[in-house]
C-alpha cells in the first residue's frame, strides 16, 4: 500500500480541502476492487500505471508568453485518406480520436496502439511488435492484454461511425483496414 501526505489547507483560502484518492492498480479487476472498496469515501481516480498518473497531474508548461495556444491535431492518415475522403486523426495533445468532426476519448494504450496500427495500416503487425511498442516490453505473456486494447478501440471506432477498423489475422496479430474500400489488401 502506498501512502501519501497533503499538506494541510492553507488557513488564507476561502476554498474547503477537496479530498482525492488516488490509486494505481494495473490490471482491470484490481481497479474494480478498489473502486468497490472505496465507494462513497471520496472521489477516486484510477490510474493503470505511475506514468499515466504524472500525466494526468503534471502541469503542462505554457509556451513562452504565458497563454495557452489552441493545439493543431496530430493528422495521421488511416487507408481512407489515399483518396482524399475522410481522415481518422489521432489528436495526441487531448487524446481524442476524431472522425468527420466527432470525436472519442482514448487511453494512453489505446491512442499508442491506434497510432501504431496507423504507421503503415496495411501492415499485419504481430502481437509481439504491438507488446513492444505500446506497452514498451518485450515481456509478451499471452496476447490477452493485446486483444483487451484492441476490442475497446474497436467498440470506439464504431462509435464514432467510421469505416476503419481493426481486423485479426488468425495466429499473427492485427491490421488496420477500410471496409468502404474492399479493394485495398496487403500484398
Amino acid at each position: 500500500m502506498v501512502t501519501a501526505r497533503v499538506p494541510a489547507p492553507d488557513p488564507a483560502s476561502t476554498q474547503p480541502p477537496f479530498p482525492l484518492l488516488i490509486a494505481v492498480a494495473a490490471s482491470l479487476e484490481e481497479r474494480v476492487r478498489l473502486a468497490e472498496l472505496v465507494d462513497d469515501v471520496a472521489p477516486l481516480l484510477l490510474v493503470s500505471s505511475l506514468e499515466e498518473l504524472r500525466k494526468l497531474i503534471t502541469p503542462v508548461p505554457l509556451p513562452p508568453g504565458g497563454s495557452e495556444v489552441d493545439h493543431e491535431p496530430v493528422r495521421r492518415p488511416g487507408p481512407a485518406a489515399a483518396d482524399g475522403g475522410e481522415v481518422l486523426t489521432i489528436d495526441s495533445v487531448r487524446g481524442v480520436a476524431q472522425w468527420r468532426g466527432d470525436e472519442v476519448p482514448l487511453t494512453e494504450l489505446e491512442q499508442n496502439l491506434l497510432t501504431r496500427l496507423m504507421t503503415e495500416p496495411l501492415r499485419v503487425w504481430t502481437y509481439e511488435a504491438l507488446h513492444q511498442a505500446v506497452w514498451r516490453n518485450g515481456h509478451l505473456r499471452g496476447t490477452a492484454d493485446v486483444h483487451s486494447v484492441v476490442k475497446r478501440l474497436r467498440r470506439k471506432l464504431d462509435e464514432l461511425g467510421t469505416t476503419i477498423t481493426i481486423d485479426a489475422v488468425r495466429g499473427t496479430g492485427f491490421r488496420l483496414a477500410d471496409h468502404q474500400r474492399p479493394g485495398l489488401r496487403a500484398g
